[in-house]
C-alpha cells in the first residue's frame, strides 16, 4: 500500500523528472494576494505570474501546497467530520506550465502518472470536458483511448475557470475515479451525479484567454496550464477507501487521539474523533504559520476551528487540556515534508493548550446557558440570535459551534437576530468613540491594498522622507476628507517601520502641504504589507492625494533599534549557553525594553543569566559592523540563517548578521530579519536582563534593556546594595557575607521559635490540661496552637499520637487570623474513627469547607482563627456520637 508520504513524494519527484522544479509550499497567509483569508488553492502562490506581474522563476514548477478552507466563500467547516471528503485543511498537489507546455502534455503527463506511477485501473477513469473544448476532447482520445462515453462534455461553468470577473480563464478538464456499482450515484452530468461513485481527483485547467470587462474574450499569447488533485483523496483511492478519513495519515491520529481520550472511534463518537483530526492539522499549521487564536480575522477563524475540535474533546469526557497532547503524532507523520512543524513544537502546543485551558473555563457555564434556552423554546423555533450572540461574546462560543452543538438535537439558530445583535454592538462601540477597538477593519485595508498596493518602506535607511496620502479612515470606516481628531492614514511611501517581527512601530509627526499636522502614534501592518499610521490631527484638515513630510522620532527610533539588535544577540546567546533547543517564541521589542519568549523546559539559572549578559555586552564591545545581505529564504536557511516560526517570508529576504563568534570567526548572530538594527554592535552601548520566567509549558520569557535604560537598571541596583550596606554598618564588598550571616541568624531564631510554640502547645499552655480527656472511652488531645502555621501541625499531631498511645488528637493552629485544623487517629482506631470525617467537623466551625487526607491524619482550614475553640468543642461532640 502506498502511504500518503509516500504518494505525495511519487507526485513530486515525477514532475521533477520531467522538468519541473519543485517549490516548498507556501505558508498559508497569502504573502500576494491580500484578498485572500487563506491560501486555498495550489494557484494561489502563483497567481501574479499568470496575471503577468511576476516574471516566471522557471517555466515549469510543481508543488504539494498547504491549503485551509474555513472562512467565507470556500468554508467547509460545518461538513467536517459528518461527510467522506471535507476538510480544513488540505494538501492540494499540482504541476503548473507558465507559458511552456499545454494541452498535449499536461493531459498526457496526468495519464502517465496515474496509471502507470500509481497504477490506477485505466477502465475506471473518465474524464470530463468543456463542452467547447473539442480540442482536449481529441487529445483524451488520442493519449489515453478514452471512448465518447468516458469523455463527458460539461457545458456549465464547473468546467471553465476563471480568476475573477476579468482577467485569466479557460476550460478545465476533470479525471474522475469510478469505486464502482456497490456505490450510489452516476458519472458527473447525469441526474445521479452527486452521489459518490464517481469521485473527481484531479483537474486540469487550461489557462487560455484573457476575459475583458463588457464580455470580450481573447487569447493569451502565452497559455499556462495550472493542476490541482487533493492529496487526501488520491490517497484514498489509492489505499482502496472511500472515506478520506480511513487512509493511513488519519487512522494514525485517530489512533492517538483513541490513546490521549480513552475511547474508541466509533459509533456515534467517530464523527468528533474525525473532527478532531482535521482540526489538530488545521490549528498546528496555521499556528506554525503564525497565526494565533485571537478575537479577530485570521485569529479568529483559527480560535473558531480549535475550540470546535474542543467541545467534541468535551464530548469525548475530556475535563481538562488534552488535545496538545496529539501535537508529537501530528508531527511524526507530516514533519518530514513539513519541517516548519518540528521548528514551531513548543509554540504550537502552547497554543493549543492555552485555547483549551481557557474554553474550559468557559464551556460549562456556556452550556448550561445553551441548554437552559433550548429548553425554554417552543416546538419548531430557533435559538434566539440575542442568546447566540451572549454565547459567542460572553463565552467565546463562536456562531458556528452554537450551530454545530444545536445540530445534533435538530435545531437551527436566528442567524439574522445573531447579526442584528453583532450590529448593535459595533454601533454602540463607534458611539463611544474612535479607539483601539473601533480601527478600521481588514476588509477596508483589503480595498486598499487592492486599489492602492503596497505601501513602499524607505525607512532602512533615512527616519524622514515624502509621501502621498492615499487613504484615510476614521469611525471604522473610510473618508475622504478629515477634520482634527482620531484617524489612520496609508501613504504611497513611507520612513515610519509599521510594527511586524516583534519590533513596535515608530512614532513621529507628519506634516502636510497647507500646514496640516499629524501626531503618529503608532504604525501598524494590514492587509499584509499596507503601513497604517495611526494618530491623531492635531491641526488644519485633510483629503486624499495630500503631499506630506514625514518625520519618524529618531531617538526613540535609535532606542528601539538597539533593543532589537540586543535581541538578535541575545537569542544567540542563550542558544550558547543553554543549547540549540532555544528557538525564539515570541518577542516584543520597544523603546524602553526588550521582551524576549522562548524554548527552554527549566527556570534560567543566575549564572546562566550572568553568562548570556556577559556574552551579549562581549559582543557589544567589539563593536563589529551588522552586515545585512538580501537573498531567498531557501539560500539563507541553507547558509545557516535562522528562520524564526511564525514570520512570513517572501522570495527575497534580509539577512542580519552580528558579532563574531570567538571559535571560528563567523559571525555570532545570523537570522531573517525585516527590522531596523543599529550599523555596529557598539552603538548598543550596553545590555542587562531585568527579569526571567515561565510563561508556559517549556517557554521561558527574558525582559532585558539597552543603553541609558540598562544603565539607570544597574545604577539603580547599585544604589540599593549600598543603602543596605550603610544601614548594615559594612562596607559594600562584606554586604553578601552579612546578608548571609543575617539569613541564618533568623533561620536559627525561627526554628527556635517553631519549637517553643511546639514545646507550649504539647505542654497545654493557655491552662488546658497536659493529659489526655477521655471521651466515650477514647483518649483525646485537643489543643489550641496559637501562632503555630498549618504546616507545622503535623509534626505537633504525630508527636502526640506517639505520647498518647491509643486515641485522637487535634490541633487548631492559628496564625494571622486564619485556623489551620489537623487531626490524627492511632491505626487501631481508624477503622471507628476517620480523620477525614472528623477534620470536616473541625473545619465548618472555623468557617472551612471540606478537609482531606487518610483515614489516619487529615488536614484542613478556614478563615475564622476565633472560632479556635469552637472547632475542638465540634470534635468532642462528634466522638461523643
Amino acid at each position: 500500500m502506498q502511504g500518503v508520504n509516500e504518494i505525495r513524494e511519487a507526485f513530486l519527484s515525477f514532475f521533477e523528472k520531467n522538468g519541473h522544479v519543485r517549490r516548498p509550499s507556501a505558508p498559508l497567509v497569502p504573502q500576494n494576494d491580500p484578498t485572500l483569508l487563506f491560501v486555498n488553492a495550489g494557484m494561489v502562490p502563483f497567481k501574479n505570474i499568470f496575471t503577468g506581474v511576476e516574471t516566471p522563476f522557471s517555466p515549469r514548477a510543481t508543488t504539494s501546497q498547504k491549503c485551509v478552507r474555513a472562512g467565507g466563500k470556500h468554508n467547509d467547516l460545518d461538513n467536517v467530520g459528518y461527510t467522506a471528503r471535507h476538510h480544513t485543511f488540505f494538501e492540494m498537489l499540482g504541476n503548473f506550465s507558465f507559458g511552456d507546455y499545454f494541452k498535449d502534455d499536461a493531459i498526457r503527463l496526468a495519464w502517465e502518472l496515474i496509471t502507470k506511477d500509481y497504477g490506477l485501473d485505466p477502465k475506471r477513469l473518465l474524464v470530463t470536458v468543456y463542452a467547447e473544448d473539442d480540442e482536449a476532447a481529441v487529445i483524451w482520445k488520442k493519449v489515453a483511448g478514452l471512448g465518447d462515453s468516458r469523455i463527458i462534455r460539461i457545458p456549465t461553468s464547473d468546467n471553465f475557470w476563471s480568476m475573477g470577473d476579468t482577467g485569466p480563464c479557460g476550460p478545465c478538464s476533470e479525471i474522475f475515479f469510478d469505486h464502482g456499482d456497490k456505490v450510489a450515484g452516476g458519472p458527473p452530468g447525469s441526474a445521479d451525479q452527486d452521489g459518490d461513485r464517481f469521485i473527481e481527483i484531479w483537474n486540469l485547467v487550461f489557462m487560455q484567454f484573457e476575459q475583458h470587462e463588457g464580455g470580450a474574450r481573447t487569447s493569451l499569447p502565452k497559455p499556462s496550464i495550472d493542476t490541482g488533485m487533493g492529496l487526501e483523496r488520491i490517497a484514498a483511492v489509492l489505499q482502496g477507501k472511500h472515506n478520506n478519513y480511513e487512509i493511513d495519515l488519519f487512522r494514525t491520529l485517530i489512533g492517538s487521539e483513541e490513546e490521549v481520550y480513552g475511547q474508541k472511534a466509533a459509533g456515534d463518537k467517530l464523527a468528533s474523533f474525525r473532527v478532531i483530526a482535521d482540526h489538530l492539522r488545521t490549528s498546528a499549521f496555521l499556528v506554525a504559520d503564525g497565526v494565533l487564536p485571537s478575537n479577530e480575522g485570521r485569529g479568529y477563524v483559527l480560535r473558531r476551528i480549535m475550540r470546535r475540535a474542543m467541545r467534541h474533546g468535551h464530548m469525548l469526557g475530556a475535563r481538562e487540556p488534552l488535545m496538545h497532547k496529539l501535537v508529537p503524532a501530528l508531527i511524526a507523520e507530516m514533519g518530514k515534508a513539513y519541517p516548519e512543524l518540528g521548528r514551531a513544537k513548543v509554540a504550537i502546543e502552547t497554543a493549543i493548550e492555552q485555547e483549551e485551558a481557557r474554553f474550559q473555563r468557559t464551556l460549562g457555564n456556556g452550556l448550561a446557558l445553551l441548554d437552559k434556552a433550548v429548553a425554554d423554546l417552543a416546538p419548531g423555533a430557533a435559538l434566539p440570535g440575542d442568546v447566540a450572540f451572549r454565547l459567542s461574546d460572553t463565552f467565546g462560543f463562536p456562531l458556528d459551534l452554537t450551530q454545530d452543538i444545536l445540530r445534533g438535537r435538530d435545531l437551527e439558530v436566528d442567524v439574522a437576530g445573531f447579526e442584528a445583535a453583532l450590529d448593535a454592538q459595533r454601533e454602540n462601540s463607534r458611539a463611544a468613540g474612535f479607539s483601539s477597538g473601533d480601527q478600521a477593519t481588514e476588509d477596508i485595508w483589503f480595498d486598499v491594498r487592492a486599489k492602492q498596493g503596497a505601501t513602499k518602506f524607505s525607512g532602512y535607511g533615512a527616519t524622514s522622507g515624502n509621501g502621498t496620502l492615499v487613504a484615510i479612515a476614521a469611525g471604522g470606516g473610510l473618508a475622504a476628507t478629515l477634520g482634527a481628531g482620531a484617524a489612520e492614514l496609508v501613504f504611497d511611501t513611507t520612513p515610519f517601520y509599521a510594527e511586524s517581527g516583534g519590533q513596535a512601530g515608530d512614532h513621529g509627526e507628519i506634516v502636510f502641504d497647507g500646514g496640516a499636522r499629524f501626531i503618529v502614534r503608532d504604525v501598524q501592518k494590514r492587509a499584509g504589507d499596507v503601513h497604517v499610521h495611526v494618530g491623531e490631527l492635531v491641526s488644519g484638515s485633510l483629503k486624499a492625494g495630500a503631499k506630506a513630510q514625514m518625520k519618524v522620532n529618531q531617538v526613540r527610533r535609535r532606542q528601539v533599534m538597539a533593543n532589537h539588535s540586543a535581541t538578535h544577540l541575545m537569542h544567540a546567546a542563550l542558544r550558547k549557553v543553554l543549547g540549540e533547543h532555544v528557538t525564539q517564541k515570541g518577542s516584543l521589542v520597544d523603546a524602553d525594553r526588550l521582551r524576549f519568549d522562548f524554548s527552554h523546559g527549566a527556570p534560567v539559572t543566575p549564572a546562566q543569566i550572568e553568562a548570556v549578559e556577559d556574552e551579549v555586552n562581549a559582543q557589544i564591545r567589539a563593536n563589529i559592523e551588522t552586515g545585512i545581505k538580501v537573498t531567498s529564504p531557501e539560500k539563507a536557511i541553507e547558509a545557516g540563517a535562522l528562520a524564526l516560526f511564525g514570520e512570513k517570508y517572501g522570495d527575497e529576504v534580509r539577512v542580519l548578521s552580528m558579532g563574531q563568534a570567538a571559535e571560528d570567526g563567523r559571525p555570532y548572530s545570523v537570522e531573517l530579519c525585516g527590522g531596523t538594527h543599529v550599523a555596529r554592535s557598539g552603538d548598543i552601548a550596553v545590555f542587562a536582563v531585568l527579569s526571567e520566567g515561565g510563561v508556559s509549558a517549556g517557554v521561558r520569557r527574558i525582559e532585558a534593556a539597552t543603553g541609558a535604560e540598562a544603565l539607570n537598571y544597574l545604577k539603580g541596583r547599585a544604589q540599593i546594595a549600598a543603602d543596605v550596606a550603610e544601614s548594615l554598618k559594612v562596607p559594600l564588598k562584606d554586604l553578601p557575607r552579612k546578608v548571609a550571616a543575617l539569613s541564618e541568624e533568623r533561620r536559627t531564631l525561627e526554628r527556635e521559635l517553631g519549637e517553643a510554640k511546639r514545646k507550649l502547645a504539647m505542654g497545654g499552655g493557655g491552662g488546658a490540661p497536659s493529659g489526655p480527656e477521655v471521651i466515650n472511652g477514647v483518649n483525646l488531645i485537643a489543643r489550641v496552637a496559637e501562632g503555630v502555621s498549618g504546616k507545622d501541625l503535623r509534626a505537633l499531631v504525630d508527636e502526640a499520637k506517639a505520647k498518647i498511645g491509643s486515641g485522637v488528637v487535634v490541633f487548631v493552629g492559628t496564625e494571622g487570623g486564619k485556623a489551620g485544623v489537623a487531626v490524627g487517629v492511632t491505626k487501631e482506631l481508624s477503622a471507628t474513627y476517620s480523620a477525614v470525617e472528623l477534620v470536616k467537623v473541625a473545619a465548618a466551625a472555623v468557617g472551612g469547607q471540606g478537609g482531606g487526607g487518610r483515614p489516619d491524619m487529615a488536614m484542613a482550614g478556614g478563615p475564622d482563627a476565633d472560632k479556635a475553640e469552637a472547632a475542638l468543642d465540634a470534635v468532642r461532640a462528634a466522638l461523643k456520637g
